[in-house]
């Protein structure tokens, strides 16, 4: 059975920020755009659509493992050494993270390497990996 690709739509209050960020910061490849309005991008093969719209950004917080967590979040689940890559361009770039880069739930089940951080309109985004993938759903 072919996987779904989900599809999503975020508020954001500077479209070039966005394109710059996205397009830019991740390197997600830009499709189609109506330009001061809305710009959808490749997010990993799932459609990811910035919309120009008030009320971006993050208000509330949960706890995990001691963090506490933008909610809501999107992120992806990446191979370990994508996630150590992103992590030091990120830096590199001086990303402000919210959660900087860790690992979560050490020697349990679901250990995870983890970081949070925003987009310029306040969107907040969780990228993981997991050196066993089997891991993602484990209890």
């Amino acid at each position: 059975m072919t996987v779904p690709l989900f599809h999503l739509a975020i508020p954001v209050d500077d479209i070039e920020a966005a394109r710059a960020f996205y397009g830019g910061t991740l390197g997600c490849p830009q499709g189609r755009e109506d330009p001061g309005h809305w710009i959808d991008f490749d997010f990993r093969g799932h459609q990811l659509v910035v919309h120009k719209a008030e009320g971006a950004g993050v208000k509330a917080r949960g706890s995990v493992d001691g963090d506490a967590v933008p909610v809501p979040h999107f992120g992806l689940v990446l191979e370990w050494e994508e996630w150590e890559a992103l992590a030091g361009r990120l830096r590199a770039a001086g990303t402000e993270f919210a959660i900087t880069p860790h690992i979560r739930f050490p020697g349990k089940p679901g250990e995870q390497a983890t970081m949070f951080f925003f987009d310029p309109a306040g969107n907040a985004l969780e990228f993981k990996a997991f050196r066993d993938i089997g891991q993602l759903f484990a209890s």
